[in-house]
């Protein structure tokens, strides 16, 4: 298949050595790249019961078909590893460029193994990869340590770097690249500071091939002013994902202290309108023709963002209304390589824990001083930060309130409260990493959409589907805000690789690298038993709002998980069946 650069370099970071190897075509073929390639790797690679964070453990960055070609939204890059967060499989995309330039240097991936004598980072420059001293880089933040990178290797060079976070091996913490974007959950970061990396910087001078550049091109041109330019993707470039917080608030579903309810009254300080007025500036990934980077400045901080996410989880679920203050709290995260999401839910835990008389940490909803100084403490592990690392589970086992704890699997959860969407509860209950919006996002079809979200009927269809389109679509990887239909991708990929396809063979190939991940979440002990949500969901109501008196009722759910399984073909325990795994090849 074109497209492809053939070869993977994999570098064994305690040998010193770096050798390039073949691509596997056949498992490409299979999975095509990203999320689905990754993960067969990782599977194929990494023994059951390895520790995530021991020298075992691999970490592998993978781009896919699209990647360093001029298909619009293109210029994600996927990282892959086991979690030390949750245990599970845990793929991560981050944006920027770095994507296109490891494909320009001439590799699909890059397999990172093994963990380095002495802080280091990696440089690649084509053929070239070179394992040198980071000792100055260590203990700096991501920001700092990015510009030494730049004014050493150049403006041209592309990095992803990690933080003080990721160094103390905080299971939050993340990677970032080009200062603000981020792969951020499950503690990806954690592994690469495991290895003793701090960097990898790549520049790349190499072309690759589609099978029929000038038709590509000339079908690229219609389909970006038919499919991409369009109402349904323009306010990724208008507003961003700031939009969602008045979609959430007026749905009744905008997390809220501590996710004890889903209305705000201060959201209006930390919706679109708010970021529109402190917008400073535009920023779009490689390829990308939306441009949904919102650069804002409120004070002395300034950040590309904040998202959705961050003033959800950050914003109302702490209950901090004051923009300023988020956007310097998101500035800190950023460099000291932090999760937003996973950090603003044990903050908001943390304070919930005050109110309730559990253990004080000296949060309370709404402070903006102690707030203010969460992120420097978890990064370190020092006074509250210590325990606050644990994350939203291992806090509440040590101190009590796991019921309010909001994570599935040890990953806690994104900004929709599934209390107002019930296929939301299901889509995070069932998702490989943990409670995640990015394997399935049903409550733009329910709570923001046309399905009634109160009812369970047709709800485990809906999920299953929306797995399977978002696991190809981030395997190709495409961005996930450009909501192409299957037929349009399947188009896109015969005229850049040369081999045909189809939406039946796009939804297997999604169904497949599901599946895989679910195999490895098996081996790694796994069952139904994990598929399920805090019980404050089942039992406790939200309180004001559009969605107030309103719970998750565990028969509705319990309903939806089993119909979920059959539909899969999977065994009352969660495991693919024998007759699932022939059809799909594994």
């Amino acid at each position: 298949m074109h497209s492809y650069q053939g070869r993977v370099l994999r570098v064994n970071l305690g040998e010193n050595n770096a050798q390039a190897e073949p691509l596997n075509m056949d498992w490409a073929a299979q999975y095509l790249g990203g999320k689905g390639l990754g993960i067969k790797y990782l599977y194929e690679e990494v023994p059951a019961g390895t520790d995530p964070l021991s020298e075992r453990n691999k970490l592998i960055l993978m781009t896919g078909p699209f990647t360093g070609t001029v298909v619009p939204c293109s210029g994600k890059l996927a990282i892959i590893s086991r979690s030390p967060a949750t245990g599970t499989i845990l793929d991560c995309s981050i944006g920027g460029h770095f994507a296109g330039e490891l494909k320009f240097a001439g590799y699909d991936a890059v397999i990172l193994e093994g963990k380095a004598a002495k802080p280091a980072y990696l440089y690649i420059e084509d053929d070239e990869a070179r394992l040198l001293d980071a000792g100055e880089l260590w203990g700096l933040g991501a920001h700092r340590a990015e510009d030494v990178l730049r004014e050493k290797h150049g403006p041209e060079a592309k990095a992803l770097v990690i933080g003080p976070a990721g160094e103390n091996l905080v299971p939050m913490a993340c990677i970032s690249s080009e200062y603000y974007r981020q792969a951020g959950r499950g503690g990806i970061g954690a592994v690469m500071g495991s290895k003793n990396l701090k960097a990898v910087v790549i520049k790349g001078a190499k072309g690759l091939r589609v099978t029929n550049a000038e038709r590509l091109l000339e079908r690229l041109q219609e389909i970006m002013h038919q499919d991409t330019l369009t109402e349904d993707n323009l306010w990724a470039y208008t507003d961003g994902t700031p939009m969602i917080v008045e979609l959430s608030q007026t749905t009744g579903i905008l997390p809220t202290h501590n996710f004890q309810d889903g209305n705000f009254p201060g959201f209006e300080s930390i919706n679109a309108d708010a970021i529109r007025e402190a917008r400073v500036g535009k920023r779009a990934c490689v390829s990308c023709a939306l441009g949904c980077g919102n650069f804002t400045r409120r004070g002395a901080s300034v950040v590309e963002g904040p998202e959705y996410e961050t003033l959800a989880l950050c914003g109302s679920n702490c209950g901090i209304a004051d923009l300023e203050a988020i956007i310097a709290f998101n500035k800190a995260c950023d460099d000291l390589g932090l999760d937003t999401i996973s950090v603003g839910n044990v903050t908001a835990l943390a304070m919930e824990m005050a109110e309730k008389g559990i253990h004080d940490f000296g949060l309370r909803f709404g402070d903006i001083q102690s707030y203010l100084e969460v992120p420097g403490k978890i990064a370190v592990r020092e006074g509250i930060g210590a325990d606050l690392a644990l994350g939203a589970k291992g806090l509440a086992r040590r101190y009590g309130g796991e019921d309010m704890a909001m994570q599935v699997k040890g990953l806690e959860f994104p900004g929709y409260e599934p209390r107002g969407s019930w296929s939301m509860g299901l889509a995070y209950a069932t998702s490989d990493r943990g409670a995640c919006h990015m394997r399935a996002w049903p409550v733009a079809n329910e709570a923001y959409g046309d399905l009634d979200p109160f009812t369970s009927e047709g709800k485990a269809q809906l999920v299953v589907e929306l797995q399977h389109y978002n696991a190809v679509k981030f395997s190709t990887i495409l961005c996930d805000f450009w909501a192409l239909s299957l037929d349009t991708l399947a188009e896109i990929l015969t005229l850049v690789t040369g081999k045909t396809f189809s939406t039946t063979d796009l939804e297997k190939i999604g169904e497949r690298t599901v599946n895989i991940a679910r195999l490895f979440n098996v081996r790694e002990g796994f069952t139904a038993k994990d598929d399920t949500l805090p019980e404050r969901v089942f039992k406790d109501a939200l309180k004001t709002g559009p969605t107030a008196g309103r719970l998750l009722p565990r028969a509705e759910y319990d309903k939806m998980l089993k119909e979920y399984y059959i539909l899969r073909g999977w065994q009352e325990d969660g495991k693919p069946t024998q007759e699932k795994m022939q059809e799909l090849g594994l």
